[in-house]
C-alpha cells in the first residue's frame, strides 16, 4: 500500500506561493489607507450635515460659528439659544467626533464655499488649509460637484 500525503517539500511551496499572494493582496489593500481615511471624513462630514440640518429644524437656524459643532451635543448657552433643543442631542454617541486624522472638523455658519448656508470640513492629514493628496481639504461643498456621491 502506497503512503498518500503531502511530503515536506510539497507543503513548503504551497505555503511560499500563499505567502506571496498574502503579500500582493495585502499590500493592495493596505497601500490605500489614505484614500479610507479621505472616505471615512466624507461619511463623517454627510452624518454631522444631517445633525445639524436636524437642528435647523428644531431650533430655526444653525448654530453660529461661535456655538460650533459643540452645539449639536450640549445646549448652546450663549447667543441665538434655540427653545426647541432635542434633549440627548443630535449625535448618537453624545460627542462630536474627530475627523480621522485626529484633527477637530471645521464649522463656519454663515458659510463661504457653500450654497446650503454653511461650510463642515477637514483640513485633511496636515491639520492645514488647502494642500493636495492626502493633506486636501474634505468639505461638504465637495457634494455639488462631485459624482462620488
Amino acid at each position: 500500500m502506497k503512503n498518500r500525503g503531502f511530503t515536506l517539500l510539497e507543503l513548503l511551496v504551497v505555503i511560499v506561493i500563499l505567502g506571496i499572494l498574502a503579500t500582493y493582496v495585502g499590500t493592495k489593500i493596505m497601500g490605500k489607507p489614505d484614500e479610507a481615511r479621505q472616505t471615512q471624513a466624507r461619511i463623517q462630514i454627510q452624518a454631522l450635515e444631517n445633525a445639524l440640518n436636524m437642528y435647523r429644524l428644531d431650533s430655526g437656524d444653525y448654530p453660529s460659528t461661535e456655538q460650533g459643532l459643540k452645539s449639536l451635543v450640549e445646549k448652546p448657552v450663549s447667543g441665538n439659544v434655540p427653545r426647541n433643543w432635542r434633549e440627548g442631542g443630535y449625535l448618537d454617541k453624545s460627542r462630536v467626533p474627530k475627523d480621522p486624522w485626529g484633527y477637530d472638523y471645521a464649522y463656519l455658519y454663515p458659510g463661504v464655499r457653500n450654497s446650503n448656508g454653511f461650510d463642515l470640513f477637514s483640513y485633511g492629514a496636515d491639520g492645514q488649509p488647502g494642500g493636495e493628496g492626502k493633506d486636501a481639504d474634505i468639505g461638504n461643498w465637495e457634494a455639488e460637484t462631485d459624482s462620488r456621491y
